[in-house]
């Protein structure tokens, strides 16, 4: 379980097919301290497990196995050496939430239809598919390739969505442009609380 409060923006490294999965390396600095392997790490909101670990300079360089499910159904398809991308750790038990409650279980890629600067702040639009904007409320939680953010308003097809400063700095945002896949997860309250209706009116 993640909060979707990225801690830090990793660098990828490598990228080989395997005849099962793809390896993934990123590039990690503070947020590598005390990993183990077998670790779980949220990289652009998808959860994956640290499968090798080595040291190089001050760096960390962290393996992950990407099934070939999990990269079709991402963004980490479109990714290559050089890319940043989202980091963040699970949420431990006497941790703090700042964000919302994110599985890293990815539910769809959306696009992004507008992004612009709007006095210091920026304003991203994204296009979203159906089976993801059910669950997309005014003021409701999302999380955009990991990133825990408000949605501002909701269109017939996406939603809109404002990015601070500090947002845009630290995340993977200052390199995304229009045109561009985000990986997209719903709150995970608003599917527990469709289940719950659906079962109440089969009754």
């Amino acid at each position: 379980m993640f909060t979707g409060i990225i801690e830090e923006a990793g660098v990828v490294t490598a990228i080989k097919p395997t005849s099962k999965s793809i390896a993934l390396t990123v590039r990690a600095g503070a947020l590598a301290r005390g990993l183990k392997l077998g670790a779980s790490v949220a990289v652009n909101g998808c959860c994956l497990t640290v499968v090798k670990l080595s040291t190089r300079g001050k760096s960390k360089l962290l393996q992950f196995d990407v099934l070939q499910e999990s990269w079709r159904r991402t963004n980490l398809q479109f990714a290559k050496p050089g890319a940043i991308v989202n980091l963040e750790r699970p949420l431990r038990a006497d941790g703090e939430l700042g964000g919302h409650f994110v599985t890293g279980h990815v539910d769809g890629v959306g696009k992004i239809i507008r992004w612009e600067k709007s006095g210091a702040d920026h304003v991203l639009e994204i296009a979203a598919p159906p089976d993801v904007m059910r669950y997309i409320v005014f003021k409701g939680s999302i999380a955009v390739d990991g990133i825990s953010l408000t949605v501002a308003s909701v269109t017939k097809k996406g939603f809109r969505i404002w990015i601070i400063p500090h947002t845009f700095e630290v995340t993977t945002l200052r390199e995304r442009k229009v045109g561009d896949a985000v990986n997209l997860e719903a709150d995970l309250l608003g599917k527990y609380a469709e289940k719950f209706l659906a079962g109440r009116k089969k009754r």
